[in-house]
Formats: structure tokens, C-alpha cells, sequence
């Protein structure tokens, strides 16, 4: 592909990082090109804009009148371009050959290896850049410093490339020079095993007429370069590069640069780790080779930002990091940890997906090691790339393998789109978050940085030590009835101005605010609450104050401590909240009673936050309230109350509140539920309705109907929402058919069906 003869090159799978780097080259080229993909990108359409003619989703027209072909890997046969190419009878090549013909026609530079040639590759572009070669370069990833993966210069005779050696085509090249930066098994679904490997890395040295630039701290690339003519090694010791007084610090690591005895200087990276340290050294044994000096490779060294997905920072703040790393083999894995280690955070927490099936199955003990290097590990399944899988090999053998090599706390976290949930649940202040894998677990990454700067957010609004909070908080902690899904922020404030402040902050933006008390009377939906859930419990919401025949509680209290506070303190009227499983607030909002009491019988005043973000209090006179139903509460949020109560003798105090734990012992069930489910209807009331019906003990999954009592759905053990959904609607449905009966549920059914954050 001569850059003097113009020819028309389709591009199949376009949108891809191999393919579209290739695209970037055959226009700086001058070719005229085309391509087609299933998906458009940022990148397809930076494309177009360079001239990149571009369609979707793949189809046989897009090739027509090509000269060539090129098609990824991903690419399989019976794809509608390629076999509308082959049936025309155009030449097809696979990526690597289009850049091996690339390469051609330059002094080509291949960076190969097993690992670290994506960085190793940005470097070395980076410094000979800097140092004023106009090399070319093709890169397999995003590379800020650059600007871009690929690009052609014509100025310059060089040009850089990452080697792939996952399907044997690294041997297709003739470079000038090659580097080597390590020889591992790996790709083990292609190669048989490390001869094979050998094989290839071989042959490709076998084709290089310059220099062969190894590293020699990897046993194996020292055995297929050192003897040869032109070889040039570096490593830790006893090689003709070598790093010493290795300093790490902050994120970055510095060192000084000895050449066969004579100190050149010292090197300040920007990006962490000492397997960089290695790569920088491979990148100036490279520019020595190519005519840049040492200081000018050292000054470009010192502004390399690395590439995305390498060790990239997707978030930063005092509470939290997180980071993403490409990572999937045992090897990398140890490098990345190894780096984060050396940033001294209180923890690290790994979310690893598996790559490849054949991978996950010969590797999983050298996994199972390398991961204890980490603090918390959550493993999802595995992603496949182009294999089918394999029995009895999925995220759980990872974990089997690590528990097989010590006790890190590891566990199965399924899908990638959920996977976030249990993860960003489970981080602390000072943790750092890894994301590890080479598909797309980097999606998990980016939900919890874009949640948790909305987190700090909340925080900096209640000020230090005003409130806890937590991200994907699951719901069925905090219900009664132990069902429902995690809410996207989680927050408990201590104070009435931060509760304010956080009702206030939601409201400006636009993101839905709701008050959870004790989580009873209440039914959440398997995909969670979007938004932000406030769970007065704690603090001031979690007060008791007795003054004289009142008490004044805060929303957080629970009716079983407010009526034991008023035992103590000699107070009857409060007898009947023993037998109320939720807290004040709910208890205020719902209105809610038992034997023959409400709670705003014993009302004194209210304090709420109004509809405007004020606090206020006021009087029981000033409040409507109705059976179950508090219209003003409904579009404000209680804070506290001041309730009544009269004096009176232990004994008498105590026999109510035996009647009143007998009465809900002897009618309501001891397993978990939200109480009752439906309000009484007209014709009957609804549990005898229910029974009526003949459900009484039916269920659906683990969601059963009570034998006490049959308004009450009960929860058998890790029954879903979905699951007493179900139940009330089957109940429902047969009401209206065979008593003519709307039932309506007294508990409140809220969030989402789905996960939808």
C-alpha cells in the first residue's frame, strides 16, 4: 500500500481501536477510504470529518468497486460485507496484514510482548515525537498525548507499531527494529503453548534488520535475543540499560538511567508503577537507536499521561479513587496491583472480569494468586470475546482459585450492568477501586465516578460529620418485609439543617428525593429507588426527650422505643405503639394506629420540612389528618413530634402493653412483612376476604399468604419483589372477578421494575 498509489480500501468492523487506527493511516496515506460497522462512534465520526466514507450496519453494498478488504478479527464469515467482497472476487486481508504492509514502507518499529506494548508503544512514539523524527505511529488504544491511535507523518522514515501477537500475525512483519518486552503463555485458545509462542516471536526477530531491543528481567525474551547480533537489553541489573535509586511517589515514579556503567541522568514519570519504569527504559534504549538524545527523551517521559485504560484515572477525590486498567492477563494483574499498592491507599478493591473463556479455565490458579494482593475482590462473569463457553468456567472458578490461595474476601458479582451495585455498595472512605479486564468492564467504573461525584456533592452540602453516606444502599436491608433493590444514593443525615440541605440540593437539580423510615407498611420494586433515599435515624432523628406528660421523639424513632421511653417515665396512652413495627415519621405520614388509636390521637405539634425547604412547627389543630392518610405530610417530610400522654401507676402501664403485644402476637405473623397489604374493603375486611378467596398459605416463589392472618403477605427466604407482586396480583384479580371487590393496597409500592441506574 504505497502512499504514491492511490487505492480504494473498505473497512470492515471501522468502528473498532484496531480498525480505525488503520483508517486514520490509509487517509493520512491519501488512499481513498471507506468503512462500515454495526455500531457509529466518536471515533467513526471523527473519521468522517477526515474523510472517511462510513455506513451502518454492515452491508454488502458499502464494498463494492474496493480494490481491498480489511477485516478485524471480530469479523466472522458470514458477515454481509465480506462475503459480498469474496463473491466479487475482491481481495480480503486480515488487520495485521493491512499494517504489515503499512509498516512496509517505513523503517518500521514493532513493539511486541505480552505484555505493556500499548504503553510501551505511546511512549516511544511520544519521545520520538518529541524529538523532533516525525515518527508515524499505530497504537491498539486511545492515547491523549498523541492526540489520537494513529497517525501518519510523511515527513518522517519512522513509524511505531503495536505488535499483536494473539493470532500468530506478529510474524507477518519485517521491521527495522523490534522490542520485546516479555514472553509469556498467553492466547492460549490460538498458541499450543510457549513453544509455539517462541515460534512466532522468532520468526519475527528472524525478519528484523536493525536492532532487537529486549527486556532482560523476562527469562524467555533473554533466550530468544540475547545472543543475538545488534541486541540491546534493560532491566533492573546486569543489562546495557538499568534503572537504580527507583523512587515512588504520589503517582509517579522516578529513577536514574545507567548506560553500560555511565549514569545519563535521572527519569520522572508521570504515570505510576515499575513496570513503567521498564517500558521507559525500552523507549530510550529505542530513541538511542533512532538519534534522540537522552535528555530529550527524558524531558518527554516527564509529560507522557499514558493511554486509556492503563492504570487511567477515572476518578479522584480524598474520599475515593478509581481506576481502570486493561489488564487481563496473571502477569498484568500483578504489575497494576503492585502500582496501587504503591499509592498507599487504605484498601484496594478490585472488580475483575475474566477474558475468555480458555483463559479464565488455564490461568485461574495464577489468578487465584495474584488477586491477593488486593483487599476485596468481585469477580463478573466472564466476557466471552469469540468463544463459546465452557463447562464449569465462569467468574466463580476465579473465586474457587482464590480461595484456594488465602482468605481475601472474593466474591460472584454476575453481569457487568449490575455488578456496580454490590461493588460501589461496598466502598469506604480511602479505598481505591480498580476495575480490571480487558472487555467492557469499565462500564461498572464510570457509574459509580459519575454517582459518587453526586455523592460528594450531598456530603459537601451537609458539611463534615453531618451525615453518613452510601451508594446502591439494597433496600432489603431496611424494609420490614426484607424485599426490594438498591437506592441510587443512600443518606442518613444526623442534623434537621442537613436534612434540609440535602432536600434542597435534590430539588435544584432535579433528582427525585424520598424519606425511608423504618421501611414498613412499604414495598420497593427489585430495581431499586432513583435518586436519593434519606433515612432519618441517626442523630437528632434518633432522640427521645420526656418533658413533663410529653415526649418529643425524633422521625427516626421506632413506636416499640417511644412506647417503652413512655413506660419508664410512667406515661400511659403510648401502649398501643408496641404493636406498630414502624417509626415516628412513617407513623405521622401513614397516620398510622392500632387498637382503636391513630397517631395523631396523642399529636401535640409537628416540626416538618415544608414544601419551600423551611422547617417549621405547628400545632395538632393545623394538621388534617384522616385514617392512614396525612394530606400535609404527604408533600412535606416530619422531622420530630411532641405527643401526649397521662400518668399513670406501673402495673396498669404494663397490662396494656401485654394486651398489646398478645393482640399482635395472637393476630399477626412473626415472619417478615410489611403488614397489611390491602386496605379493608366494604364488603368484608381484607384478610377475611383473602381467606375467603382461598389463599390463605398460597404463594408465589417465596412470597406466601399468612396462616395468622390473611391480609398479611409473608416473606419465606430471599422472596423478590417480584415475587409478592405477583401474589397481590393474583388476590386482586380474583376479588374483582368473583366478589366484584377493587382491593386497594394499603402498603406504598414504589421504585423501579428494572434496573435503570
Amino acid at each position: 500500500m504505497q502512499p504514491d498509489v492511490p487505492m480504494r480500501v473498505h473497512l470492515i468492523g471501522v468502528a473498532g481501536s484496531g480498525m480505525s487506527g488503520l483508517a486514520s493511516l490509509l487517509l493520512g496515506m491519501g488512499h481513498n477510504v471507506s468503512g462500515c460497522d454495526r455500531v457509529t462512534s466518536a471515533e467513526t465520526e471523527r473519521l468522517q470529518r477526515a474523510g472517511l466514507a462510513f455506513s451502518s450496519p454492515h452491508n454488502a453494498h458499502s464494498v463494492a468497486d474496493a480494490d481491498v478488504v480489511v477485516y478485524s478479527s471480530a469479523i466472522r464469515d458470514e458477515n454481509v460485507a465480506l462475503a459480498a467482497a469474496r463473491e466479487s472476487g475482491i481481495p480480503t486481508v486480515r488487520r495485521a496484514e493491512c499494517l504489515a504492509a503499512i509498516l512496509a514502507t517505513k523503517d518500521g518499529i514493532v513493539i511486541s510482548g505480552t505484555h505493556g506494548k500499548t504503553t510501551t508503544s505511546a511512549m516511544s512514539a511520544h519521545v520520538l515525537r518529541r524529538g523532533a523524527v516525525h515518527p508515524s505511529h499505530y497504537v491498539g488504544a486511545e492515547i491523549p498525548v498523541l492526540g489520537a491511535n494513529a497517525h501518519w507523518d510523511e515527513r518522517g522514515e519512522l513509524m511505531v507499531a503495536e505488535g499483536d501477537e494473539s493470532d500468530g500475525t506478529l510474524a507477518l512483519y519485517q521491521p527495522k527494529h523490534a522490542v520485546v518486552l516479555n514472553v509469556e503463555e498467553e492466547h492460549l485458545d490460538f498458541y499450543s503453548g510457549i513453544n509455539h509462542i517462541k515460534q512466532v516471536f522468532t520468526t519475527l526477530l528472524d525478519r528484523t534488520s536493525g536492532c532487537v531491543i529486549y527486556c532482560g528481567e523476562c527469562p524467555v525474551a533473554t533466550e530468544l535475543c540475547g545472543s543475538r547480533e545488534n541486541s540491546i537489553s534493560y532491566g533492573w541489573s546486569d543489562a546495557d540499560y538499568v534503572a537504580e535509586n527507583i523512587k515512588e511517589q504520589g503517582g509517579t515514579i522516578a529513577f536514574d538511567v545507567i548506560h553500560q556503567g555511565e549514569n545519563l541522568g535521572r527519569v520522572e514519570l508521570g504515570v505510576p508503577g515499575r513496570h513503567n519504569a521498564l517500558n521507559a527504559l525500552a523507549s530510550i534504549a529505542l530513541a538511542a537507536v533512532c538519534g534522540v538524545s537522552f535528555n530529550d527523551a527524558s524531558r518527554a517521559l516527564a509529560t507522557f499521561a499514558g493511554a486509556r485504560r492503563r492504570f487511567e484515572t477515572k476518578y479522584l477525590s480524598s474520599r475515593l479513587r478509581v481506576i481502570d486498567d486493561y489488564g487481563h492477563h496473571p502477569t498484568e494483574l500483578a504489575a497494576t496491583l503492585q502500582t496501587a499498592r504503591s499509592l498507599n491507599p487504605k484498601r484496594i478493591v478490585v472488580l475483575f472480569q475474566p477474558h475468555r473463556f480458555s483463559r479464565t479455565q488455564k490461568l485461574a490458579d495464577d489468578f487465584g494468586r495474584v488477586l491477593q494482593a488486593a483487599d476485596r475482590v468481585f469477580v463478573t462473569d466472564v466476557y466471552p470475546a469469540s468463544e463459546l463457553p465452557i463447562d464449569g468456567v465462569s467468574g466463580q472458578t476465579i473465586v474457587d482459585a482464590m480461595k484456594a490461595h488465602g482468605n481475601i474476601q472474593a466474591e460472584v458479582v454476575g453481569s457487568v450492568q449490575q455488578a456496580h451495585y454490590a461493588v460501589g455498595n461496598a466502598l469506604k472512605e480511602g479505598d481505591m477501586l480498580i476495575t480490571l479486564g480487558a472487555g467492557n468492564v469499565h462500564e461498572a467504573g464510570t457509574k459509580i465516578s459519575r454517582d459518587q461525584v453526586v455523592l460528594e456533592d450531598i456530603l459537601g452540602e451537609c458539611g463534615e460529620g453531618n451525615a453518613k453516606v452510601h451508594l446502591y444502599e439494597l433496600m432489603r436491608k431496611h424494609t420490614t418485609m426484607l424485599v426490594g433493590g438498591p437506592a441510587q444514593f443512600w443518606v442518613e443525615p444526623l442534623t434537621h439543617n442537613c436534612f434540609a440541605r440535602v432536600v434542597r440540593y435534590c430539588r435544584e437539580r432535579g433528582i427525585p428525593v424520598r424519606v425511608l423510615g423504618r421501611g414498613s407498611n412499604l414495598l420497593v420494586r427489585d430495581g431499586g429507588i432513583r435518586g436519593v433515599v434519606i433515612h432519618p435515624s441517626k442523630g437528632v432523628f434518633g432522640e427521645v426527650v420526656v418533658e413533663g406528660d410529653t415526649i418529643i421523639a425524633g422521625a427516626g424513632v421506632r413506636f416499640k422505643k417511644l412506647a417503652s421511653v413512655a413506660q419508664k417515665a410512667g406515661l400511659t396512652g403510648f401502649e398501643w405503639m408496641e404493636g406498630i413495627p414502624g417509626n415516628v415519621g412513617g407513623g405521622l405520614r401513614m397516620n398510622a394506629g392500632a387498637m382503636g388509636t391513630e397517631t395523631f390521637d396523642q399529636v401535640v405539634e409537628v416540626t416538618f420540612l415544608d414544601e419551600d425547604g423551611e422547617i417549621r412547627t405547628r400545632n395538632r389543630d393545623e394538621i388534617k389528618a384522616f385514617y392512614r392518610n396525612v394530606p400535609e405530610l404527604r408533600r412535606s417530610f416530619a422531622l420530630s413530634a411532641r405527643f401526649i400522654g397521662s400518668a399513670s401507676n406501673h402495673g396498669t402501664i404494663q397490662q396494656k402493653m401485654e394486651t398489646s403485644m398478645g393482640k399482635r402476637r395472637s393476630s399477626q405473623p412473626l415472619a417478615a412483612s410489611a403488614g397489611c397489604i390491602f386496605k379493608n374493603p366494604e364488603l368484608m375486611p381484607a384478610g377475611m376476604l383473602v381467606d375467603t378467596l382461598g389463599f390463605k398459605d398460597s404463594s408465589v416463589g417465596k412470597a406466601r399468604v399468612s396462616l395468622e392472618h390473611g391480609n398479611f403477605i409473608v416473606n419465606d427466604g430471599k422472596a423478590s419483589a417480584q415475587d409478592v407482586l405477583g401474589l397481590i396480583d393474583q388476590i386482586r384479580t380474583k376479588a374483582k372477578q368473583e366478589k366484584s371487590v377493587e382491593l386497594e393496597t394499603e402498603v406504598q409500592i414504589i421504585g423501579e421494575d428494572t434496573f435503570l441506574f
